[in-house]
């Protein structure tokens, strides 16, 4: 058994689409994570505050926020970041990137790559902060 899910890593899925949250909650507690899912911004903070969780996957458009400001609420360097947006552009990236996210992941995103994308960000955390 791997570490990660001996550890059972918590992965905070914040989308306004139900369909989304429900599909990667499902993908993920498969995998082995403890998955909490937030519909807006608002719910989004609350639990973030709470949970303190190992992964953020966040959406852009939310409907009382956009997902790149959430960025900024976790200030803690070992929380993995991740957009996950329908809307790719260089411009999106880079602004993702500039605001600290570890990773950018384009809709529909496939089982195997979002899992891989976690699994690899979670790996260069632990190797930054041992």
């Amino acid at each position: 058994m791997s570490e990660m899910i001996e550890e059972r890593k918590r992965v905070l899925v914040v989308d306004d689409d139900a369909r989304i949250r429900d599909l990667f909650s499902n993908i993920l507690g498969r995998a082995g994570y403890v998955v909490e899912t937030a519909g807006t911004g608002k719910e989004a903070l609350e639990k973030i505050q709470k949970e303190n969780p190992n992964v953020l996957l966040l959406d852009i458009q939310l409907p009382d926020s956009n997902g790149i400001e959430l960025l900024t609420t976790s200030d803690s360097h070992e929380t993995v970041k991740i957009i996950v947006t329908g809307f790719s552009t260089e411009e999106v990236g880079k602004k993702a990137a500039d605001f600290g996210a570890d990773d950018y992941l384009v809709k529909p995103v496939q089982p195997e790559e979002l899992l891989d994308t976690i699994r690899d960000r979670l790996a260069t955390v632990s190797r930054k902060n041992p």
